[in-house]
């Protein structure tokens, strides 16, 4: 898929998501201010944060897509985990909040009664926001985009809280503690997707090392190369990620007395194939096989993702 197709679903995904979570926010605020509701209030401004969540989602995807410039010059791909760190902090802001708030609603012995049309919403809430989780976890898993995923997450949260929800109202009216229960319940689950969400993105960011099926492609590839007799192995793969775009830089270890000519035919070759087999721009640094060094292999050497 390429990137138009991407950026294509990820307007759709997040438009869906900007709308009914909007729309389901205003159903569920009112009902729970109805009645009071500290736990409803908190899944409806849960649902709010996932309507913004949404619109970094479509910035993400608006940024990604810019071209490369002088300041950028592989791209600007990196925006769309940017854009998950910034979904992971603000639902860790909310988690928190209405962590306090649920936790002083059973301090002070509050209670509240649920009403029909309460249930009815809270319904109608869980069943839309899974199949909004279903359908960001489809786009996020055709597109390979973390923001998606990230997205389908706080959707998946919301829809099991709305659950929690109807299921405390049912049985809410001889307890009265439910409420500050479910608020606490429904605090834990926006920090739970927060924290995944922040993980995940902050490793890309971060770095962390390629995983073993791209390790294997490369390997792979190279395989198909003709080799010269004597060459030994490759070493230091650097796999570095900027959205769609993927730089792979590799060292090869040729016979020390091959010709500059030759070396640089085996490099454009090892490229060319990796190339086809990862689509990733790839650069090999081409080093002497000396007398005393030791052979070794991309899967033992030290590996990196950037």
């Amino acid at each position: 898929m390429d990137f138009s197709e991407k950026k294509k679903l990820g307007y759709m995904e997040g438009g869906a998501s900007v709308v009914l979570n909007t729309f389901l926010f205003c159903l569920k605020f009112y009902a729970g201010a109805t009645v009071g509701s500290i736990s409803m209030i908190a899944d409806a401004w849960h649902t709010l944060a996932d309507s913004v969540t949404s619109l970094v989602v479509l910035f993400g995807f608006w940024i990604s897509g810019r071209p490369a410039d002088d300041n950028h010059t592989f791209g600007h791909g990196r925006a769309e985990a940017i854009a998950s760190v910034i979904i992971g902090t603000l639902l860790g802001v909310v988690g928190v909040s209405f962590f306090k708030d649920s936790v002083l609603r059973l301090v002070n012995r509050q209670s509240v009664k649920f009403s029909l049309f309460c249930i009815i919403v809270f319904l109608i809430s869980f069943v839309v926001k899974e199949a909004l989780t279903r359908f960001s976890f489809w786009a996020g898993r055709k597109t390979g985009c973390t923001s998606l995923i990230a997205d389908a997450w706080h959707h998946r949260s919301d829809a099991i809280a709305s659950l929690l929800i109807v299921i405390g109202a049912l049985a809410g009216t001889r307890l009265w503690w439910m409420d500050g229960l479910l608020g606490i319940g429904v605090s834990l689950l926006i920090l739970h997707a927060a924290y995944e969400t922040l993980k995940s993105s902050a490793s890309l960011l971060l770095g962390e090392s390629p995983s073993s099926d791209l390790i294997s492609e490369i390997q792979a590839a190279v395989a198909t190369v003709n080799m010269p007799l004597g060459y030994t192995s490759m070493h230091h793969l650097h796999v570095h990620r900027y959205g769609d775009h993927t730089e792979i830089t590799v060292h090869a270890r040729v016979p020390a007395d091959m010709t500059v000519q030759q070396a640089h035919q085996i490099a454009t070759q090892i490229e060319d194939a990796i190339r086809a087999k990862t689509q990733a721009e790839t650069t090999v640094h081409i080093e002497p096989q000396l007398p005393d060094a030791h052979p070794s292999t991309i899967a033992t050497e030290t590996s990196r993702l950037a």
